[in-house]
């Protein structure tokens, strides 16, 4: 069994979605692993999401998992399928009045910091009820709150990952339990070292990149 099947058999036992992380990697490589059936890919920055959207097949569903920056946010509205990575209610804004432009509605997460790492970004969960009301009086009536996202510490602690992982869960279950809209059904944690843990801890959707691709090249 290869890696791939390997993979997509254990998110489909779990009920969970795959987001392919093809950042750094030639669209080459990413058309062999759209080859196997996947079309989740997911982009940390939006120049490399530009460049690589037009040299593959269109039905590529294409998510922004990086932190954005709200002056990006109109280059990328006409086509993305969902962003994991909003993280304040500048860029909320920001989606919206671009989303309204071209007549579309997007579907986003929000990010909720839950590692012990400053250089991980994310909402607190004060900032994240505040930017919940805003939503719930309809201020952003062109976006779609699809659930939760966010980024464990990177340790080989696995009780650390594990603890962030339930703790993300609660909030989660939390957030659902008052905002019970049939479409608020995604908790995107897990990349290709903790996913399975993650699964555990009840990731609805995992971000796998160097597991399918092999290690990154940053040179």
């Amino acid at each position: 069994m290869d890696i791939i099947t390997k993979i997509t058999k254990i998110i489909e036992e779990n009920h969970a979605q795959l987001v392919v992380v093809s950042k750094t990697y030639p669209p080459e490589r990413i058309l062999e692993v759209y080859q196997r059936g996947l079309r989740v890919f997911g982009e940390n920055k939006v120049q490399e999401i530009l460049e690589k959207k037009d040299l593959l097949p269109s039905d590529i569903q294409w998510h922004m998992i990086g932190h954005l920056q709200s002056n990006k946010v109109k280059f990328i509205v006409p086509f993305i399928s969902m962003v994991h990575s909003v993280d304040s209610d500048r860029l909320l804004s920001e989606i919206q009045k671009q989303a309204k432009r071209v007549g579309r509605t997007i579907d986003i997460l929000l990010q909720i910091y839950i590692a012990t790492e400053e250089s991980k970004y994310g909402l607190s969960e004060d900032e994240l009820w505040v930017i919940l009301d805003k939503i719930n009086h309809l201020k952003f009536p062109n976006i779609r709150l699809r659930g939760l996202m966010g980024m464990a510490s990177f340790s080989d602690d696995m009780d650390v990952v594990r603890g962030e992982f339930k703790r993300l869960k609660i909030i989660f279950d939390n957030v659902k339990s008052k905002y019970p809209a049939d479409f608020f059904d995604t908790l995107s944690m897990g990349m290709s070292g903790d996913f399975e843990l993650a699964l555990e801890e009840g990731s609805t959707m995992v971000r796998i990149g160097s597991l399918i691709f092999g290690k990154r090249d940053y040179s």
